[in-house]
């Protein structure tokens, strides 16, 4: 008898652990549901950057001018932005399963109807229409992947997830420029229609849903922060174009952004009922620090990705395919390192030094990039891609699971929500302020060296004399402007890596504000409301 309860406790144990470690929504079939949650996933990822090798042939078929056609990108951000916040109310109120299934069919018809459009204003409507459906597909995917795991897997979906968000826009270029080369620029929308059919009958036949919550909406709150959004957007995005605060436009886009902030800061505070996003989420330590972290990364990631394409092809030459095969590499590193970060936090590794790590090895890789020069080769461009990569991977799994693992399973939507719209914010505000800056120290820098560039500093051009060879001389002069263009853009690409070098550094203490899971953690105890 001694000798069977002996034998008795380990398998107790062993069984207690393992009921402990069981998916908040078991499937019966994993691996196709995780397929399912990804293919849409990545196709929404993928048309965030595919259609931009496009625009140029998108513009003379649809007869656009510069500033319509910018709207084509425009669009599907803002819509994406402000119907983002939606989410976590959508998901309680008709389902996460239904809500999911409902926004990939939505981004298919709507990637089709992109796809046939025949003028600008049908691209816009229809571009509007794919972000709007889009937006909810990533939290969402986010939130399916932790229910349908146990904790101990978590970690290793979110690595899945991680890389399917980096794999988008680094194949986004490659498989746009190969369309749009070999096809027709209406493939890059065209592509999405196949997957995205598979992507739903995986969905439709498989994926579970969280019960459904009946909740009052927030229109109020909902309306400050989509006026906040939206007023941010189009400042970032036309600020370019009509040199910003020297225009009435952004400014008024800025004092309607600040308003909304402060009116919806207001209201979150002081209303007592229901509001959009739960209180319980600001309450969280560890979520508010990976909220801000979030933003931090996507000012980062999406800034460089912004800033290589434009710098390979216009100062060193490189085609657009070329262009994505020199980004390859940074993928590859961020692959190897989620993997790696997955294995580091199961085994117990502490957060916070993963994350200090991904950002050291980030600065490193920024620190490197400045260094470079017009005559930089191919091999640096790769080693540089493949330590920044490592540096995104370490930080991405540590950040998802420090700020999932004390969140209950109910809330989980509404924190990806969140998170992916802070991300989202982080990526147009780096995009927006490393354009500007490169356009102003672009400038800067022309004027210094144009002020170096005399007759002593040269043998070939006499500037006295420059007029009487006529347009030989007008030639030689515009050669001499053009050099100095292309070493001010170099300067300008560098100085922006040092912006960025330094943002990643200064970003480091905030690691340790973090709260370290256990290795198994999963979400604390809380009931699901029904």
């Amino acid at each position: 008898m001694a000798s069977a309860a002996a034998r008795g406790r380990p398998a107790a144990g062993a069984a207690s652990v393992e009921a402990g470690d069981v998916a908040a929504l078991p499937v019966a079939n994993p691996g196709l549901v995780v397929f399912g949650i990804m293919t849409a996933s990545l196709l929404q990822i993928l048309d965030t950057t595919i259609a931009n090798v496009a625009i140029p042939d998108m513009r003379a078929a649809l007869g656009a001018t510069p500033d319509q056609i910018s709207w084509v990108l425009t669009s599907y951000i803002v819509a994406s932005a402000v119907a983002m916040p939606a989410t976590g109310w959508l998901s309680d109120r008709i389902g996460s399963r239904r809500l999911f299934v409902l926004s990939t069919a939505g981004f298919v018809i709507a990637s089709m109807l992109c796809g046939m459009a025949q003028n600008i204003t049908q691209m816009v409507l229809f571009r509007t229409l794919q972000g709007i459906s889009g937006a909810f597909i990533s939290p969402l995917s986010q939130a399916a992947m932790l229910d349908t795991n146990p904790p101990s897997r978590q970690p290793q979906m979110m690595a899945i997830w991680g890389m399917g968000l980096m794999a988008g826009p680094i194949l986004g270029p490659i498989l746009g420029g190969y369309l749009t080369e070999n096809w027709n620029w209406r493939w890059v929308f065209y592509v999405n229609v196949p997957l995205g059919i598979i992507a739903l009958a995986i969905l439709i036949a498989q994926l579970p849903s969280r019960p459904i919550t009946i909740k009052r909406f927030d229109f109020f709150g909902y309306g400050m922060i989509t006026l906040a959004i939206a007023s941010l957007q189009l400042m970032l995005d036309r600020g370019n174009h009509v040199d910003w605060f020297e225009s009435y436009e952004v400014w008024t886009y800025a004092i309607v952004m600040a308003c909304a902030v402060w009116m919806g800061g207001v209201h979150f505070v002081t209303r007592r009922g229901e509001t959009l996003f739960s209180p319980l989420l600001f309450a969280n330590r560890s979520f508010v620090v990976a909220f801000l972290f979030m933003f931090v990364m996507g000012v980062v990631m999406f800034s460089s990705m912004a800033l290589l394409p434009t710098m390979l092809q216009q100062l060193l030459g490189y085609s657009v395919i070329g262009t994505g095969w020199a980004l390859m590499p940074r993928g590859v590193g961020t692959l190897v390192s989620m993997w790696v970060s997955g294995q580091m936090i199961r085994r117990g590794v502490d957060a916070r030094f993963v994350v200090i790590a991904g950002f050291l090895l980030t600065a490193l890789s920024f620190y490197e990039m400045s260094g470079w020069s017009l005559a930089v080769d191919t091999w640096p461009i790769y080693v540089c891609g493949v330590i920044q990569g490592l540096g995104i991977g370490l930080l991405f799994i540590p950040l998802n699971n420090s700020a999932f693992a004390t969140l209950p399973p109910h809330l989980r939507t509404e924190g990806s929500s969140l998170l992916n719209l802070s991300r989202s914010l982080g990526a147009s505000v780096g995009i927006a302020v490393t354009t500007a800056l490169l356009a102003r120290n672009l400038q800067i820098s022309h004027s210094d060296l144009a002020s170096h560039v005399t007759a002593s500093m040269t043998a070939l051009i006499d500037f006295s004399t420059v007029d009487r060879f006529q347009s030989l001389g007008t030639a030689a002069l515009s050669m001499v402007d053009a050099e100095i263009n292309r070493q001010a853009a170099m300067i300008a690409y560098i100085d922006n890596y040092y912006l960025l070098m330094w943002m990643s550094l200064v970003a480091i203490p905030m690691a340790f504000l973090l709260r370290r899971p256990s290795p198994l953690a999963g979400p604390v105890k809380a009931d699901i409301p029904h």
